[in-house]
């Protein structure tokens, strides 16, 4: 009886964390979504609901660290709380993500577009798919999976490369771009680190399965030639 009622616990906990990346995930495309239509509505949506994930986070975070001391959980169990508990925190940082693109959107206000963030829609859609995949595979315990997701984010990191010396060039031959291009950049740059969160949580996956934590990225794939990616630039306000 004990333990059916610590697995419901453990269900209930893991539930609010599938419930909380579907939140994130919608919070990428829609804050992307916002920049581009100049919607300033939506994106003060998405930076006021930051405080509504960062405490969803807390809440889960707490109820995982309640089981833990009052059932002292051993081995799968216990690799399964801590992982949701770091999970938590990945989907809280890439929210985090989202609002800072929804902050750009109200310092740019009305100025024009640079024409290169239209790259940005086709980023986010694919760190929003690896995203659900990888949300997908907590649930189902799914390695085989899990260890797949992350060749995506060479995607998102060429497409990241490919904005980056675009933008950079068209600031550089009319500098009346050049604030601008910083917010686009951190924009792109937000999305390239939520792909990079997305590796985590697969790496996290292994883990709760196998006990073993690595380093996807090194375990046994041949990854090709290196993508060079340049220092962001410096950004400019406040994008936590």
């Amino acid at each position: 009886m004990i333990r059916e009622k610590f697995l419901r616990e453990i269900h209930r906990i893991e539930a609010d964390l599938l419930s909380m990346g579907h939140v994130v995930q919608n919070a990428l495309g829609e804050a992307v979504k916002a920049l581009l239509k100049r919607d300033f509505t939506k994106s003060r949506e998405i930076i006021a609901n930051d405080a509504l994930v960062n405490q969803r986070q807390h809440d889960i975070e707490m109820a995982c660290l309640r089981l833990i001391a009052t059932q002292q959980p051993m081995a799968r169990d216990l690799r399964s709380l801590a992982t949701v508990i770091a999970i938590s925190s990945e989907l809280e940082r890439m929210h985090d993500y989202a609002k800072g693109i929804g902050k750009i959107n109200v310092l740019l206000s009305q100025e024009p577009l640079m024409d290169q963030v239209s790259d940005l829609p086709i980023m986010a859609t694919k760190a929003q798919d690896m995203l659900h995949r990888a949300m997908i595979c907590f649930a189902r315990r799914d390695v085989v999976l899990a260890r797949t997701i992350p060749i995506d984010d060479d995607e998102v990191d060429a497409l990241y490369n490919k904005i980056y010396h675009e933008v950079f060039t068209s600031a550089m031959e009319d500098m009346r771009w050049m604030t601008q291009a910083n917010y686009i950049l951190w924009a792109a740059h937000n999305i390239e680190r939520t792909a990079d969160r997305v590796t985590n949580i697969c790496e996290r996956v292994v883990f709760v399965v196998t006990g073993k934590l690595v380093e996807i990225s090194d375990d046994n794939f041949a990854w090709g030639e290196e993508i060079f990616l340049p220092s962001p630039p410096v950004p400019v306000g406040s994008m936590k």
